[in-house]
């Protein structure tokens, strides 16, 4: 059913309005405010975070130790020398082109290094440091003095999926290239032949069923670890697999552990869940209503059915090519059969599901990172934390959505949030594109628009030649902004 011919009559163009700006939440919490920081936030422009940007920080720091000083000269830090960190530290960080500590580094770091080490729980958004943050910490507190503490883990990070357990191993390789004896394990489903024996690396990154099968088998000795991180901790704690593994691995952890939880989004009840994980924790919050999707263009296709949205997905093909594109779909089931139809009509794509394993599921990532794949189809999976600097185009074919306990459909805004945020990286302004086929996908991403205060703009699909010179102009506009930004 097409949304332009529901009972109300008009486009979904028409029908989708910016709420009023009066409807809108005021924050009512005292902060700390600051403009949003350019490509030198502390994302570094090799793997930088996506483009969600915060036109203020507004970071609200509470305090398990109510004797804290906020007078203290390192309760916020300007500078990474301000940290006292090794100067091979510090090396690594320049060469990763980062200059100063993002808004939330500066409340973060001091806290996260303080000693005696203490819990923290932090909610801010992708492309605001998180990773660096923890990472620096971890870098900081690991002893790399003997070869036999090099071998033995000290830190454990973990993430949701391999793919963004592969990235963060990325991320420590760059950052701590110049301490010596430095070694980086990583823990994710492996072929049987690939299957190390013992564990012997002073980090490990992996996924939890990995580690606690690791732990379990006594490939990975826990003994020695001295924090435990988790990325995307509110993906991890909400899912009733990835939960439990999650309470298991850290049980069979020293209680002397720091334990930092990192995130985007942390809703009320899995926020609840995480004050129990870390107990006592100290806690950085950007507010929810604060988290938005600008430095995205954002539209949607308005089709008749789902043939027609397939159709329009060719359509698209040339455009997707330009950089490179992300198709979100909703199953792994549509993923495949979508792949088939592209390929015997002669179009390059490539598909990573959950349904994909080991090498092969590593040899699709990697062929997208470096541009050998242009287009990949890919179910949630990827929504998370992926960063892929050269994507300029996301797809959602399928609306992300979620079921309520009465078993009705609705919008998933943050997965909504993290897909788009797929795209946009290095100051670039991204292009997301919605497909919406019936009253349902149109209700749901009217709710979006509504929930994210963003502008959703339809194009019409009966001028192909004009759709093409939208998503140009906009990704050519973004190049150029980049290149600005590169140079400033």
């Amino acid at each position: 059913m097409s949304a332009e011919n529901t009972e109300n009559g008009g486009s979904l163009a028409d029908r989708i309005s910016k709420p009023d700006e009066a409807s809108q939440p005021t924050p009512t919490t005292t902060t700390t405010e600051t403009p949003a920081q350019p490509a030198d936030d502390g994302a570094g422009t090799e793997l930088q975070g996506s483009a969600l940007q915060e036109p203020e920080y507004k970071v609200e720091v509470k305090l398990s130790d109510l004797q804290a000083d906020p007078n203290n000269p390192l309760f916020s830090v300007k500078s990474f020398e301000d940290l006292g960190l090794d100067e091979r530290i510090l090396k690594g960080l320049s060469t990763m082109n980062f200059r100063k500590p993002s808004k939330v580094q500066e409340r973060a770091l001091p806290l996260l290094m303080h000693n005696p080490p203490k819990n923290l729980v932090g909610q801010s958004q992708s492309g605001t440091g998180k990773t660096a943050a923890f990472v620096l910490n971890i870098l900081s507190r690991v002893d790399l003095s003997t070869e036999e503490l090099q071998n033995t883990p000290q830190a454990l990070i973990l993430a949701p999926t391999r793919e963004l357990a592969r990235q963060i191993v990325g991320v420590v390789q760059l950052m701590g290239q110049f301490l010596d004896g430095l070694t980086i394990g990583t823990a994710v489903p492996a072929d049987a032949s690939a299957r190390p024996t013992r564990m012997s690396a002073a980090i490990v990154v992996g996924t939890p069923g990995t580690v606690q099968d690791m732990i379990k088998r006594r490939i990975l000795n826990p003994t020695q670890l001295k924090v435990l991180v988790l990325d995307e901790a509110d993906n991890m704690l909400d899912q009733q697999g990835l939960g439990d593994q999650c309470i298991r691995v850290k049980a069979m952890l020293p209680r002397t552990i720091q334990v930092v939880l990192f995130s985007a989004t942390f809703p009320a009840h899995v926020h609840r869940y995480a004050a129990k994980f870390a107990p006592e924790a100290n806690e950085i919050t950007l507010q929810h209503e604060e988290l938005t999707v600008e430095g995205i263009k954002q539209l949607y296709m308005d089709c008749n059915s789902d043939e027609e949205k397939y159709a329009n997905l060719v359509q698209l093909y040339g455009l997707l090519t330009v950089g490179s594109s992300i198709i979100f779909v909703k199953t792994r089931a549509s993923a495949a059969e979508i792949e088939k139809r592209m390929t015997a009509e002669g179009h390059t794509v490539a598909s990573l599901t959950g349904g994909i394993e080991g090498s092969r599921r590593d040899a699709v990532i990697d062929a997208f990172r470096n541009g050998d794949a242009k287009v990949l189809i890919t179910t949630n999976v990827l929504a998370r934390g992926i960063d892929v600097s050269t994507v300029s185009l996301v797809v959602n074919y399928d609306i992300p959505e979620t079921i309520n306990p009465s078993r009705k459909r609705e919008p998933d805004f943050q997965t909504y949030l993290h897909r788009i945020g797929r795209t946009g990286r290095f100051g670039r302004i991204g292009v997301a594109i919605s497909f919406v086929s019936s009253r349902e996908e149109w209700d749901m991403l009217r709710q979006i628009q509504q929930h994210f205060s963003c502008n959703i703009e339809r194009i019409d699909t009966s001028d192909w030649d004009e759709v093409e010179r939208i998503i140009k102009k906009t990704i050519k506009n973004s190049r150029a902004q980049a290149q600005f930004a590169q140079q400033q």
